[in-house]
């Protein structure tokens, strides 16, 4: 039986593998691609951003007719309206579905040959794939570890994914749960518990620090924290999860007031973890090959994404900077086009960061808390939603957008919104970035009337000079 030889391997199908591993194919290089999961798409598609859009989506339609009767204003009347959960889980799991085929038929089209199974590094051109009901060994002169990362959790949770769940659980509930309690304030726990709150559950956010969506611009968090209390959700900042317990149907979770001290005991039909991701490098052979793993798990790297083993690489979460799914596409690419000796390159100071609650938060670049902790002198402008004709239109006024200027040259340094559609019409700021324009470049574009891109144009103006109209 002769080898299979092939100039890439790339261990993950996720965003970054699945993107570097057709990226490769097309510059005429054979390519193999081993992941574990029967479908392709990773974590992106089977478990995390596309399902949970999903769900986000149709949890927002629900709540428009039924909790708040948005539309009664518009004189749309409805009655009768119900949630039948198995059915929406249907049809998130069809648009899955449909997404990972799409995946398979592009490897199919490049000719990438599929391998499913556990991965394993032999040595540094020699892979063993665990499969169902056999093993067998491909040979690379260069690998892509793009592994992905997997929900962390805290030493004194057991995590069930039934009555005590991950993001993986929350996208399966099989009801809506009468109380739901979420154990971290970041984008994952925000996103599912925004979308059973819709859905008729009574969610409690614990959060270990201060503020909600730590990290992001202050501002734009503080705002943010008040939106989200007065759509219902409630939160217990500053308290640490003490303990779990499971007490017939009802979890019990032991929280301690970090300033008080004072322990308190919380009740919950289902609990979230939802306090970040790690990196998926476990049981791949790094270290008995050498490749330098830090103490967190992540793969260390220099700035041409190469390991410490020659003709190894890695991409996306498994190496430092922003757990993202567009952020390991990008190094995908990146990281092929170096290989092929081109110049790739990625400005991870312009990788968007979006949460798609309603309202959308979207921010790029440098917040105001950078600015100032980095001494740089700057400039400001702000406009609210309020004021903005098309937002008036579609009942849509909550949020701002907010741009952050160099105070000498008047470069764009960072931009913050958070509105309906935020994360689409944040691109506009994302691509003046990347050619360093100024938010006099941005206010002196023509922009169509009437948009919520208006308010872009409004915020340069602020920052430059004044805006129009406010």
């Amino acid at each position: 039986m002769s080898e299979k030889k092939y100039d890439l391997v790339v261990i993950g199908a996720g965003p970054g593998g699945y993107v570097a591993s057709i990226v490769a194919a097309q510059k005429g290089m054979k390519v193999a691609n081993i992941e574990k999961r029967e479908t392709l798409g990773g974590t992106c598609l089977n478990v995390g951003c596309i399902p949970s859009k999903a769900l986000l989506h149709a949890s927002e339609q629900y709540e428009n007719n039924v909790k708040n009767n948005a539309n009664l204003s518009w004189g749309i009347k409805t009655s009768d309206v119900s949630i039948d959960v198995q059915q929406l889980m249907k049809k998130k799991s069809t648009i899955v579905d449909e997404l990972t085929k799409g995946i398979n038929f592009l490897f199919s089209k490049n000719k990438i040959d599929k391998y499913v199974g556990e991965a394993t590094l032999v040595n540094k051109n020699e892979i063993q794939i665990n499969g169902k009901g056999k093993t067998e060994k491909i040979f690379a002169e260069k690998i892509i570890i793009a592994t992905g990362s997997e929900p962390s959790n805290l030493n004194n949770i057991k995590i069930d994914e039934q009555k005590i769940v991950t993001s993986t659980g929350a996208l399966e509930l099989k009801s809506v749960p009468k109380k739901v309690i979420v154990i971290g304030a970041g984008v994952i726990g925000l996103e599912l518990g925004t979308v059973w709150r819709r859905l008729g559950s009574e969610v409690v956010v614990i959060e270990f620090l201060p503020r909600v969506l730590n990290g992001m611009d202050s501002e734009v968090s503080e705002k943010f924290h008040k939106i989200l209390l007065q759509q219902g959700l409630k939160f217990k900042l500053e308290h640490s999860v003490e303990n779990t317990s499971l007490i017939k149907d009802k979890v019990h979770v032991e929280i301690k007031d970090l300033k008080t001290s004072k322990i308190d005991t919380i009740d919950a039909d289902i609990v979230l973890v939802a306090v970040g991701r790690r990196p998926n490098t476990d049981n791949l052979g790094l270290d008995k090959i050498g490749v330098k793993v830090d103490e967190r798990g992540f793969v260390e790297t220099d700035d041409n994404f190469k390991t410490s083993v020659e003709n190894i690489f890695a991409i996306g979460d498994v190496i430092k900077g922003p757990m993202l799914a567009h952020k390991a596409e990008e190094d995908g690419v990146a990281l092929v086009e170096l290989i092929n000796k081109e110049a790739g390159h990625v400005d991870y100071n312009l990788v968007p960061n979006i949460i798609y609650t309603a309202p959308e938060v979207a921010s790029i670049g440098k917040t105001e808390d950078d600015l100032k902790q980095e001494e740089i002198s700057y400039k400001k402008g702000v406009f609210p939603f309020t004021a903005n004709s098309r937002a008036k239109a579609i009942g849509h006024t909550e949020g701002f957008v907010k741009i952050l200027s160099d105070k000498e040259t008047d470069k764009i340094l960072g931009a913050h919104i958070i509105g309906h559609e935020a994360g689409t019409i944040i691109h506009e700021l994302s691509v003046a970035m990347g050619f360093g324009a100024s938010s006099e470049d941005v206010a002196r574009i023509c922009h169509g009337h009437p948009t919520v891109n208006e308010a872009i144009k409004e915020a340069a103006l602020a920052t430059f000079s004044k805006a129009i109209h406010s």
